[in-house]
C-alpha cells in the first residue's frame, strides 16, 4: 500500500496493485477532474527564467508526469520550486530538485539538459566525474589578509536508501540524523566536537552558535520553501562542530549533511586540508555503520539540487574589492575566471562596504582540488586588480580559463 501526497491539488489517496495501475490513477487524480488532458496541466512558464523552464516542454511533461520514483516522488513536485520562482536577480537558478538518488534516473530527459546547462557543457550522458581530495596537491591558497577577510570550503552528502530532504518522511529525517551524529561521535583529536540539536538545546546554547554565526534557521527563501525542505522544522535538524569551531555539519537543512571548514583570514590551503581530512573522516565513520554515500560515476555525489552534483563543493572568501567591484568590468572578469558573487549574507543578499562572498561557479566535471585551485588563482587576480586600480592602473579581462582540464 502506498501513500502518496499530491502537492499540486493538495490531495491524499492510496494506492494498491501493479505500478502501471498506480501510474494511471496518479495521472488521472493529478489532472483533478474526468476528461482534462495532460496540457491543461502544464505550467505556465513564460515569463520564467530557471534552467527547468528553459528545457521542460509540453512533449517531455506529457512522457514524465504519470512517472514517479520507487518512493513516490513526482516530476511535478521536481519542478515545483521552478514554478514558483520565476527567476533570481543574481543567478539563474535551476528550478528543480531530486526527492531522492532515483529521481536523477527517472527524470533524466528533463534533469540531463538541465545539468548540462548549469555545468556548463557538462554531459551526464557521455563525461565522467573526477574525485580528488588530496589537499597537499593545492598550490599557494594563502591570500592578502589585507582584502580576504574570511575561508571556507563547504560540500554536502547524502545518505543513500534514505529519500532526500524535498521528500523525506519523518522517520527517514531522524534515521539522517541518528546515522550521521552517532557516525560523528567518533572523530578525534582536532575533529572532536559536539552535536547541538535544535529541538534541545538551551538558550545559552542558541545564543553562542547564533554569535559563532553557526546556527542555521528556518529556511525562508521561496527557492527551499517551495521545494518542501522546511516540513517538519525544526524535528530532527542540528548542528554539529568540533572543540575549534572551525569544522561543521549541519544535518538536514537543505541536504542531509552540510560539511563545512571555515576560519577567519585568508588561509585557504590550510582550511581546504582540514576539510579533506575531515570529510573522508566522516565517509569512513558512515561507512563502518553499514552506510554509505550517494555516488555515481556521471554524476559524482548526489545531492538535492542538480547545481550541487560532482563535488558538491563550494570554496570561497568574504574579499574587500570596492573599486573592482564597480567596474564595469567585473561581471565579465568573474564570469572569465568561472567565479561568482554573493552578499556576504548568502545568495540572497547584497554586499555591504565593497565586501563579496567570492566562490567557484561550477561544481560538476573537476575534481575538488581544481575547483579550489580555480577560488585560488581567480582571486589572486581579483585582488591584483584591485590593487592596479588603487595605484589608477588600468586592469584586463582575463581570457575564459578552460573548465574540462
Amino acid at each position: 500500500m502506498w501513500l502518496k501526497l499530491l502537492r499540486r491539488w493538495e490531495l491524499k489517496t492510496i494506492f494498491t496493485g501493479s505500478s502501471a495501475r498506480r501510474s494511471q490513477q496518479t495521472l488521472t487524480i493529478r489532472l483533478g477532474l474526468p476528461g482534462l488532458s495532460v496540457d491543461s496541466s502544464y505550467p505556465d512558464l513564460r515569463k520564467h527564467n530557471n534552467c527547468m523552464a528553459s528545457h521542460l516542454t509540453p512533449a517531455i511533461y506529457t512522457k514524465l508526469c504519470d512517472k514517479s520514483t520507487p518512493n513516490g516522488f513526482t516530476l511535478d513536485q521536481a519542478i515545483q520550486t521552478g514554478v514558483d520562482n520565476p527567476g533570481h536577480p543574481f543567478i539563474k537558478t535551476v528550478g528543480m530538485v531530486a526527492g531522492d538518488e532515483e529521481s536523477y534516473k527517472v527524470f533524466a530527459e528533463l534533469l540531463d539538459p538541465v545539468i548540462k546547462e548549469r555545468h556548463n557543457g557538462y554531459d551526464p550522458q557521455t563525461m565522467t566525474h573526477p574525485t580528488d581530495l588530496d589537499a597537499g596537491k593545492l598550490q599557494s591558497g594563502q591570500f592578502d589578509e589585507r582584502y580576504v577577510l574570511s575561508s571556507r570550503v563547504r560540500t554536502g552528502r547524502s545518505v543513500r536508501g534514505l529519500s532526500l530532504p524535498p521528500a523525506c518522511t519523518r522517520a527517514e529525517r531522524r534515521e539522517v540524523e541518528r546515522v550521521v551524529v552517532d557516525a560523528l561521535s567518533g572523530l578525534k583529536d582536532d575533529l572532536a566536537g559536539k552535536y547541538y540539536s535544535l529541538t534541545q538545546m538551551t538558550e545559552q546554547e542558541q545564543q553562542q552558535l547564533i554569535d559563532d554565526h553557526f546556527l542555521f534557521d528556518k529556511p525562508v527563501s521561496p527557492l527551499l520553501t517551495c521545494a518542501g525542505m522546511a516540513r517538519d522544522w525544526p524535528d530532527a535538524r542540528g548542528i554539529w562542530h568540533n572543540n575549534q569551531k572551525n569544522f561543521l555539519i549541519w544535518i538536514n537543512e537543505e541536504d542531509h549533511t552540510r560539511v563545512i571548514s571555515m576560519e577567519k583570514g585568508g588561509n585557504m590551503k590550510r582550511v581546504f586540508e582540514r576539510f579533506c581530512r575531515g570529510l573522508q573522516e566522516v565517509e569512513r565513520l558512515i561507512q563502518e555503520r553499514g552506510w554509505e554515500f550517494m555516488w555515481s560515476e556521471r554524476l559524482g555525489y548526489i545531492l538535492s539540487c542538480p547545481s550541487n552534483l560532482g563535488t558538491g563543493l563550494r570554496a570561497g572568501v568574504h574579499v574587500k574589492l570596492p573599486l573592482l567591484s564597480k567596474d564595469p568590468r567585473f561581471s565579465k572578469i568573474l564570469s572569465n575566471l568561472h567565479l561568482q558573487k554573493r552578499g556576504t549574507g548568502g545568495v540572497d543578499t547584497a554586499a555591504v562596504g565593497g565586501v563579496f562572498d567570492i566562490s567557484n561557479l561550477d561544481r560538476l566535471g573537476q575534481s575538488e582540488v581544481q575547483l579550489v585551485q580555480t577560488v585560488v588563482d581567480g582571486v589572486n587576480y581579483l585582488i591584483e586588480c584591485e590593487k592596479r586600480l588603487e595605484r589608477g592602473q588600468d586592469i584586463k579581462v582575463p581570457p575564459p580559463i578552460n573548465q574540462f582540464k
